[in-house]
């Protein structure tokens, strides 16, 4: 598969430790709810997910990346 084909979330090499990011947790798919953290570890092996990287943040939380923050 390319990598064209996906944003940049959805890439693993684009994830890293320290990063700055939100995520959405299983429980809040749906409702809009989102949150903002510092990727502790990084779940998904694959390297491209089409729903996101799951990745923990160091609050703790699990959840797929949605986007990149600057």
């Amino acid at each position: 598969m390319s990598d064209s084909v996906y944003t940049e979330h959805t890439i693993r090499k684009n994830i890293y430790h320290g990063l700055l990011v939100v995520i959405v947790e299983k429980q809040d798919q749906g409702t809009g709810r989102s949150t903002r953290g510092i990727v502790k570890e990084i779940l998904t092996s694959a390297s491209v997910h089409p729903r996101g990287i799951k990745v923990r943040l160091e609050s703790g939380e699990v959840g797929r990346v949605q986007y990149i923050e600057l």
